[in-house]
């Protein structure tokens, strides 16, 4: 097992965004803890903010489900280096990938409040290795993290969707300031969209269709031909860290858990259990009529979402 640092760059390819050279977007490999190496992208943001929390342009910031937060004027990005700019890196759901539409929606919607690093889990799109499902991709978070702050952002928000929402949760317990050594890919808040609270549940018809995808040999076939998503065939061994076990680990550091009331995957029962296991430390949207993760997220809502983090980026 490689003991590089987590967000050492393998190879890079930087390739400048076709718009204009102001917004310029870098692509790179970055190589994990482990050897394997992360397809991810950086994209500097749409406007920066002085301060507070911008007023978005993608919608309503107030909800019942959450309060509005005071909007802050934008400065140009030219004035404002990385380090006063939060950087929100997304962590995407399983078989998704940086490209996949509903991803670039998200970071598109994320940009009017910082940087984004987008990128794309082990086993998906153009990354290496295998998909283990929520274990080892922690620490593919952990080498987008660490880019983001190599490249002088001193405030970093991870944002993920169902897979990414339990592995920003063990992220966020497992590389807290007081972890020697792991500090560079520490998070300063952190957003948890769709996540289960527990493992192995299949108390939902796509749940148990996502077992037999996960853990047949021809699940995995169709996940690779029809997916995309190559799945490692080894089971858990240890077993990680669930996210409701990771919850209370992660305080002080804030904690946004978002839910939709008609989630076919994770009823309302994991959110109401991330939350009690917070102790009060965290916030729970539920929102209403709301289905699962990336797809299910409305531009509203990511904006929503876009605002919490930038004024929670501490």
């Amino acid at each position: 097992m490689s003991t590089g640092p987590a967000g050492h760059t393998a190879r890079s390819s930087d390739r400048p965004h076709s718009e204009t050279a102001r917004r310029t977007r870098l692509r790179r490999f970055l190589r994990t803890a482990d050897g394997v190496t992360i397809d991810a992208v950086y994209e500097p943001g749409d406007v920066v903010y002085n301060g507070g929390t911008p007023s978005p342009s993608l919608g309503s910031l107030g909800s019942p489900a959450s309060p509005p937060v005071t909007p802050a004027s934008p400065v140009s990005r030219d004035a404002a280096p990385a380090a006063r700019r939060p950087a929100i890196v997304v962590a995407h759901g399983f078989t998704g990938d940086l490209e996949r539409p509903h991803v670039r929606r998200a970071a598109s919607a994320f940009a009017q409040y910082g940087a984004v690093v987008t990128f794309s889990f082990r086993g998906h799109g153009a990354s290496g290795g295998r998909s283990t499902v929520g274990d080892r991709e922690v620490l593919d978070l952990a080498a987008a993290v660490a880019w983001a702050r190599e490249l002088g952002h001193t405030r970093v928000v991870t944002v993920g969707f169902s897979m990414g929402g339990s592995v920003v949760l063990r992220h966020a317990a497992l590389y807290g300031p007081e972890h020697e050594g792991r500090t560079p890919a520490r998070t300063n808040a952190v957003v948890s969209v769709s996540a289960p609270a527990r493992w192995y549940y299949r108390g939902t018809a796509p749940m148990r269709r996502l077992h037999w995808l996960v853990t047949r040999p021809v699940g995995r076939a169709v996940g690779r031909v029809g997916l995309r998503t190559r799945i490692h065939h080894r089971d858990w061994d240890p077993v990680p860290l669930s996210p409701v076990e990771s919850v209370p680990r992660i305080a002080p550091t804030p904690l946004l858990i978002v839910h939709g009331d008609r989630d076919g995957y994770f009823p309302v029962d994991h959110p109401r259990m991330l939350a009690a296991a917070a102790q009060d430390h965290a916030e729970l949207w539920l929102e209403p009529g709301m289905g699962h993760a990336e797809h299910a997220t409305d531009d509203a809502l990511l904006s929503r979402i876009g605002a919490w983090a930038a004024a929670h980026a501490s």
